[in-house]
């Protein structure tokens, strides 16, 4: 005999999340019921296919059995099929009581430990799966492991009953926080150069990341960037495709007052399509690029223009090629902020993020005095003047989506950028992006971080609102900062601002919009993060935001507790 040799030919949806959706059943129970209970299984199948989107367009493939899972022999062939099909999420839909041991439980046996498992359910008493969803969560939460559950509602009788829309949208949050955990295992970003500015909160953690997240992390020195500038290693007819697109919308704002502004230009868009191609050869689905100091504002060196709109563009939904895939980008090689944004993209479903320093903090006494300043004269709705807010602002990594709301045509968008000279460090080496974000955008605000302490990773996070200062007051602001540098002027939710100053885990922090709690709650149960909301205001359960706590928190002594423990096995 002879070993067989494996096609080439790779199936697409390999390596991607896969969620199976099966029903557990009573092998006793009438073929009434039994019939019900693949409809049901069909029903959330068919609602969940297409419904969780990846950065790329692509939604997490659905597949479901029609066995129902009544003792060992089915658990097994129903984890077979799935096995075959790459598998590596599960949403279980008990419509009936059934013997847990010998169902989901057998089924578990065949997969990691680690893997995301749903129990959706309608409270029903007819056919009490609700009461199998009790019987096996708890089971299952007794040996350590983690599960969910989803007690929805769907109709009691009939032979096509179809969940209601609450429960529906939870189900698709956990699966959102699933596909997430793990559609990211064995995905790679790349980081150009080694820690900017000696900044111990942006290191790349490459052990533990590779080990929480199943991320790998490559390291390029940015000597290959600048050798492949200097060689032209880039298509010059696309190089000139980008920059008329750039001057089609924008070339009464960049600024160009000297014939070498026009040639530094043209590098730092260069350095976009460079990266790019890198990036796409080796996969790599986020990056990040260190910058300073060697890089342009170190005088001892070649100076080589910075790359704010090559950063800008990584982030955004659109270039010169039309619509594109955001791939999280970081300025000054900030790893922790780079998955920070990749963590929340993903879990949004594609929404472009926004890196920040975590610049002045305004508090309530200090937005008083820039009103009185400006003998502006308050208004009921202006919440930066009742609660403060943060500046939010830096040179690199601004999406361009965020000079606007949610939803806006690229043409809109980029009405509302200029592209002035680089100042302060950077020699006035290119061209930098600014703009002022609009007010209203909701999402969340975080960063993560990691301790040597515990060996853990955590996310510190708020929701958050974007607010508008009036023109003169916004002014004030960021020339106060930098006037030529994007400024997103952000509210917390329930932090108050001096718990805000004080609780920041670094000197950057991220924005998503539209990215619900519950989403990244689930993301941070399965990758086993410390949720940190040390907010005074929010309290320690939102019906309707958060997600439920998992019961095998409850019973190891609380969320954390329980975490540091399973990170300590």
């Amino acid at each position: 005999m002879s070993g067989r040799l494996l096609s080439k030919e790779i199936n697409p949806n390999t390596s991607k999340a896969v969620i199976g959706v099966f029903a557990p059943c009573d092998p006793r129970i009438d073929d009434q019921s039994r019939e019900r209970c693949n409809n049901l299984v069909k029903h959330v199948a068919d609602s969940l296919s297409g419904a969780i989107k990846f950065p790329d367009g692509s939604a997490a493939e659905v597949v479901y059995s029609d066995v129902l899972v009544d003792l060992e022999p089915q658990a097994d062939v129903v984890a077979k099929q799935f096995l075959e099909a790459g598998v590596n999420i599960l949403v279980c839909i008990p419509d009936t009581w059934s013997f847990p041991q010998l169902t989901t439980i057998s089924l578990l046996s065949h997969f990691p430990k680690d893997i995301p498992i749903n129990f959706t359910t309608g409270n029903s008493a007819t056919r009490p799966g609700v009461v199998y969803t009790h019987a096996t969560n708890g089971a299952i939460a007794q040996y350590g492991k983690l599960s969910h559950i989803n007690i929805g509602s769907w109709p009691d009788k009939g032979q096509n009953p179809e969940m209601s829309d609450e429960t529906k949208e939870s189900l698709i949050d956990w699966c959102y926080g699933a596909a997430t955990f793990q559609g990211l295992k064995g995905k790679r970003v790349i980081v150009f150069g080694h820690d900017s500015m000696g900044m111990e909160t942006a290191l790349p953690h490459v052990m533990e990341t590779r080990n929480r997240f199943g991320i790998e992390i490559t390291r390029l020195d940015m000597k290959l960037l600048a050798d492949m500038l200097q060689k032209e290693s880039y298509d010059k007819e696309e190089l000139q495709k980008l920059k008329n697109w750039l001057f089609s919308h924008a070339k009464d704002r960049i600024e160009i007052s000297e014939e070498k502004d026009e040639e530094l230009l043209e590098k730092s868009l260069a350095l976009y399509l460079i990266i790019r191609d890198l990036m796409k050869e080796l996969g790599a689905v986020g990056g990040g690029f260190m910058s300073q100091l060697e890089w342009g504002s170190d005088d001892r060196g070649i100076q080589l223009p910075v790359a704010d709109i090559m950063e800008s563009l990584f982030n955004s939904t659109f270039d010169h090629n039309g619509e594109k895939e955001v791939i999280p980008f970081a300025t000054e090689a900030d790893v922790q902020g780079l998955l920070t944004q990749l963590f929340m993209t993903w879990l949004s479903g594609g929404n472009p993020p926004l890196f920040m320093d975590f610049r002045k903090v305004y508090g309530t006494e200090d937005a008083k005095q820039l009103a009185e300043s400006q003998s502006y004269s308050a208004k009921e709705d202006d919440k930066w003047l009742e609660k403060g807010f943060v500046d939010g602002v830096n040179s690199g990594s601004a999406s361009f989506n965020w000079a606007t709301k949610p939803g806006a045509s690229e043409k809109e968008v980029l009405s509302k950028i200029s592209f002035p000279k680089a100042v302060d460090y950077f020699y006035y080496l290119g061209n930098s992006v600014h703009f002022v974000s609009p007010g209203e955008i909701k999402g969340v605000a975080a960063r993560l971080s990691y301790s040597s302490l515990s060996g853990m990773f955590s996310m510190l996070w708020d929701e958050a609102e974007t607010v508008e200062l009036p023109e003169k007051i916004a002014r004030q602001v960021y020339e106060g900062a930098n006037p030529t540098w994007p400024h997103t002027f952000v509210v917390p939710k329930y932090a108050s601002m001096v718990e805000y100053k004080q609780y920041a885990p670094a000197n950057h922090f991220h924005m998503t919009w539209n990215l619900k709690p519950a989403r990244l709650q689930y993301w941070m149960d399965f990758t086993n993060t410390l949720s940190l909301t040390p907010w005074q205001e929010r309290p320690v359960f939102i019906e309707g935001e958060d997600r439920p706590l998992p019961l095998v928190y409850l019973l190891n002594g609380g969320e954390n507790r329980t975490k540091i423990k399973l990170a300590g096995k």
